[in-house]
């Protein structure tokens, strides 16, 4: 967030927006709208010759007053903002628009807010704009302190952009209630599925009154935990992780620094032990990562090479690293965080990229392949990784020939800004490719309660989003008892705030055991998260015991039961 001086606002636009605050009729209140909103997930990707239709019909804006070339004095030119009043901090507020520049041919637009009582602006979301055509802008935010009067307005660090035109502007306000009822409703919809058992007896009459029992043996979803080789060997630990997650990944064993510190001299040691640790106990593995485009996790050694001598590394690499574990892990990171660094391409050439996935591809062809960066969904102000410059980024290297196959996010999050989380998922959800929140804790500095607040909020999210396909929390322990900003237990596996919050969603977010009677049909219907089961029927003295699986579907899920030997019905 941007502190601004007191004098922020020119004198001219102080009087101004005093006068239409008295012009307006009573005070415009932006509370949570009455009339049951439901969230709208759509979001656009592709420029367009003509806007949509606003989202909401504009929601609350349709009553905002408008001011026609805005200006403050932090850096950027700006355009036509919106007057806003009586905002609450205990709203989450939805915001969308469509928007043109003129000028270049394309350069980012923030749209912020400024509240006046403390003169502090946020970005609450960002697009790429283009002059021939018209770029979809989604975002929002809650306030840190409830606000009188605010200015929502636009702005382009581009020298070049003469003008900003903003079409089909939306501001939705939903209270937490609001808020907490969307994801009930999506984790109905996409995390969890409805049964009918039908129970018959031999001659296929209907069967009234049999007890019905069903357990959950796994889940779908995958939920999971970075680890380091702290866990070999240390049983209180792999208990306490087996016990909680279905997913791994390896802190920093498997980064080439690691396993081939030296030329030639490659050591996989740790990496194998924690490779048969997770299979041991039917824990999927993602492969982090292949290449770093951070200099500073480049290997000394190969920092000093160019060209041929680089080329031969890189595919040294590959190989070694694939070959020995083809068909092992689900994902690979093939390029991690090439938004922010290009220590590759910069040496090799703009297709580099897309060599390092054709080559991975032909090396394990089962693995999934993503590319992975931090600050996508964390910070709106970070144009280097927005959601536009991570679709820029794909559809490039889609240019080169790769076939791409998932999306990492890292979330390594300060204080979340949750409506603006939910914005760029609906955006990157578009693009119909697995997204994975691959690296989730919450700053250290904030403290534990805080770390515990800010992560119930952040997985709650990325748990009803549908776009998001799995989730991973960068907890690994290592050496005394620390980890890299946040840590779920104490040295003696005691929860910490945090690892209470991750038990009581694990434990709400599956289905323990259901039981029940059929009815006069025979029928008993329930609702249960995806995942196995094993179901139990019974009556009299007549047992049937069997599995089944739920995957995701908008149809009901049909169990015939069917007893075996005489029944009275």
């Amino acid at each position: 967030m941007e502190a601004a001086a007191a004098s922020l606002l020119p004198p001219a636009w102080k009087v101004l927006i005093l006068v239409l605050l008295l012009l307006t009729a009573g005070s415009l209140s932006l509370r949570a709208s009455a009339d049951g909103v439901r969230y709208d997930y759509r979001a656009y990707t592709e420029c367009k010759p003509n806007p949509e239709p606003a989202l909401y019909n504009g929601g609350v804006l349709r009553w905002a007053s408008k001011i026609t070339d805005f200006r403050t004095e932090d850096e950027g030119n700006y355009s036509p903002a919106f007057v806003l009043y009586n905002m609450s901090a205990a709203i989450a507020y939805s915001f969308s628009c469509w928007v043109k520049i003129e000028g270049p041919a394309s350069a980012y637009v923030k749209a912020k807010i400024l509240t006046l009582e403390n003169a502090a602006s946020q970005c609450i979301g960002n697009a790429l704009v283009r002059n021939d055509c018209w770029s979809f802008l989604k975002g929002g935010f809650a306030l840190n302190s409830s606000s009188q009067t605010s200015v929502l307005y636009f702005q382009t660090a581009s020298p070049n952009a003469s003008t900003i035109s903003i079409r089909s502007a939306s501001l939705q306000p939903f209270s937490p209630d609001e808020w907490n009822q969307h994801r009930q409703d999506r984790i109905q919809l996409i995390r969890k599925r409805f049964v009918n058992v039908h129970v018959s007896n031999s001659n296929g009459s209907r069967v009234a009154g049999a007890k019905v029992a069903v357990h959950q043996i796994t889940r779908d979803f995958p939920f999971g935990s970075a680890i380091s080789k702290n866990i070999i060997g240390n049983k209180p630990y792999q208990d306490w992780f087996t016990k909680r997650f279905n997913v791994a990944v390896f802190e920093n064993e498997l980064k080439w620094y690691a396993t081939e510190p030296s030329p030639g001299k490659e050591d996989y040691t740790y990496a194998d032990q924690l490779l048969q640790f997770v299979q041991s106990n039917d824990v999927m593995a993602r492969g982090h990562n292949i290449f770093w485009e951070d200099p500073r996790y480049t290997p000394a050694w190969v920092k000093n090479l160019t060209g041929p001598q680089l080329r031969a590394a890189v595919a040294g690499r590959i190989e070694s690293l694939l070959s020995r574990y083809k068909g092992d892990f689900v994902h690979w990171d093939v390029s991690n965080e090439m938004l922010h660094f290009d220590f590759y391409e910069d040496r090799l050439g703009s297709n580099a990229t897309a060599e390092f996935f054709a080559t991975a591809k032909r090396a394990d062809p089962l693995a999934t392949l993503f590319l992975n960066d931090f600050n996508v969904v964390e910070a709106c102000d970070d144009l280097s990784s927005s959601a536009d410059a991570y679709v820029a980024q794909l559809r490039r290297l889609a240019d080169g020939g790769v076939t791409f196959e998932g999306i990492g996010l890292e979330g390594h999050f300060g204080k979340p800004n949750i409506p603006y989380v939910r914005a760029v998922l609906d955006k990157l959800g578009t693009l119909r490719l697995p997204v994975w929140l691959t690296e989730v804790d919450i700053g250290s500095s904030l403290g534990q309660r805080a770390q515990a607040e800010y992560l119930e909020e952040v997985l709650r999210e990325g748990f009803a989003h549908p776009a998001v396909d799995g989730i991973v929390l960068w907890t690994a322990m290592g050496a005394n008892a620390t980890c890299y900003q946040m840590c779920l237990t104490d040295a003696n596996f005691t929860n910490l705030p945090a690892g209470d919050v991750v038990d009581r969603l694990l434990e709400e977010w599956q289905t323990r055991e259901v039981v029940g009677d059929t009815n006069d049909r025979g029928s008993f219907n329930f609702s249960a998260f995806l995942g196995e089961y094993k179901l139990v029927v019974t009556y009299q003295n007549l047992t049937s015991e069997g599995t089944f699986s739920l995957a995701r579907s908008d149809d009901t899920k049909h169990i015939n039961v069917r007893l075996a030997g005489p029944v009275v019905v």
